[in-house]
């Protein structure tokens, strides 16, 4: 996917201001990825010219840092938690079934793009486990049956 022209200037914008700043490469890549979302190729390969950088140091920060995302993501982030208490309590079957739910696996975004689903280790809730978070809301005692009636307001 290409960046249109005008996302373009702003990205050459943050690179020159920066730049001139004498920033790193780390805060550039951040400032590209909150003005687009995520961090697409002909991003990086400009940012690899623009700082005369090799476009493989570029691409490995941005690929090393859980922080930078290569693809877009959804609007509604859903973190489905599989931390030790999560897990023992069968976070895997309420990952499957917002994956039924959504028709996406781990790191998909749906087709609409108003989903993106993740597994992470921990958020903090074990007293609650299984929890879900969808976007700012967090949800426990989480079952199959309770997650999809919650997903389902989310889809309006």
């Amino acid at each position: 996917m290409e960046v249109d022209n005008l996302k373009m200037e702003k990205i050459y914008r943050i690179i020159d201001e920066m730049k001139n700043k004498n920033e790193g490469l780390i805060p550039i890549l951040q400032k590209s990825q909150d003005k687009l979302g995520y961090l697409p190729v002909d991003v990086l390969k400009t940012i690899s010219e623009k700082m005369n950088l090799p476009y493989h140091q570029v691409f490995g920060v941005a690929t090393f840092y859980s922080q930078f995302r290569l693809k877009p993501q959804g609007e509604i982030i859903i973190h489905s938690c599989d931390g030790t208490a999560c897990h023992v309590r069968g976070s895997k079957r309420i990952r499957e079934a917002i994956e039924r739910e959504y028709e996406i696996k781990k790191g998909e975004t749906t087709t609409d793009g108003k989903f993106t689903l993740k597994i992470v280790r921990c958020v903090g809730c074990c007293s609650l486990a299984p929890v879900v978070v969808v976007g700012e809301d967090t949800y426990g005692r989480m079952d199959s049956k309770i997650v999809s009636k919650i997903l389902k307001k989310y889809k309006e």
